[in-house]
């Protein structure tokens, strides 16, 4: 499985990392995802996410059924 969020779509940037002597050298900035369970009262069982930090924050804020609709929605999580 790939290295994206599936509930807010981050996913690998890339840049530079650049030394003392100003080298340029290409870099990945990965997200801080987690492989997270959640229990999904409305059918009663638990479901597997791999969730970055911020994606966590939204659960907890928004509530899980509607932060798996709305991550349905914009096409970063198939099915749950």
């Amino acid at each position: 499985m790939s290295r994206i969020c599936q509930i807010t779509g981050k996913k690998v940037l890339v840049g530079n990392s650049v030394s003392h002597s100003k080298r340029r050298v290409l870099r990945k900035f990965y997200p801080n995802l987690l492989k997270k369970r959640f229990f999904l009262e409305e059918e009663n069982r638990w479901i597997t996410l791999k969730v970055s930090a911020s994606g966590v924050r939204t659960i907890t804020k928004k509530g899980l059924k509607v932060a798996l609709e709305e991550a349905k929605k914009n096409g970063y999580l198939t099915n749950y």
